[in-house]
């Protein structure tokens, strides 16, 4: 009886190895997939956030030359097919057509000047093509003589295209223009 318990036991201390092989070889193989996992989620978050911070940025010069009446400017960040669509407005179609729009506000000698609502401030990657930028600002308006007044807060999406090292817009929608306020 003393013969075949000690094969047994080699038996069992190999098996004992083995399955202890095994298990640290897997939980090893499962944590460098984590590792992976992690750093690729990292590598997106990076990317993610140089993306956020270069579309604040252009949404910044974009409306510091729409409160500055900047027409040279503000033209930079449009391409020539824009469609912009407003929901009381209707659709311009062309990057002439809004920055004549802009004009004729600007000659009006009322001052509109736009305010970023950084809290509600989105931004997403639109693969092989640039990003969309979600958010809502506020409007100021000074009539001639007057103080400047709240003329609303509305909400917008821009459709960014990344070409040749800038960021321009090709598509807006502004929408909630519920309550407009500029006498």
């Amino acid at each position: 009886m003393t013969r075949t318990l000690k094969p047994n036991m080699m038996h069992l201390k190999f098996f004992s190895m083995f399955l202890f092989a095994t298990l640290l070889s897997i939980h090893v193989s499962y944590g460098q997939q984590d590792n992976s996992s992690a750093l690729k989620k990292d590598k997106l978050a990076a990317e993610q956030a140089v993306l956020y911070q270069e579309i604040l940025k252009a949404d910044s010069l974009l409306f510091h030359a729409f409160n500055n009446c900047d027409s040279v400017t503000y033209k930079k960040f449009f391409k020539p097919d824009l469609e912009f669509y407003h929901d009381l407005g209707g659709l311009t179609i062309g990057s002439e057509n809004e920055l004549k729009s802009f004009r004729e506000m600007c000659k009006r000698g009322n001052h509109i000047r736009r305010e970023l609502i950084k809290s509600s401030f989105e931004v997403h990657p639109l693969k092989g093509y640039g990003a969309v930028e979600i958010a809502t600002h506020r409007f100021y308006h000074t009539n001639k003589g007057q103080q400047e007044k709240i003329s609303g807060t509305y909400k917008f999406i821009h459709i960014w295209q990344f070409k040749d090292g800038q960021w321009k817009i090709s598509r807006i929608i502004s929408y909630g223009h519920d309550e407009i306020h500029n006498d």
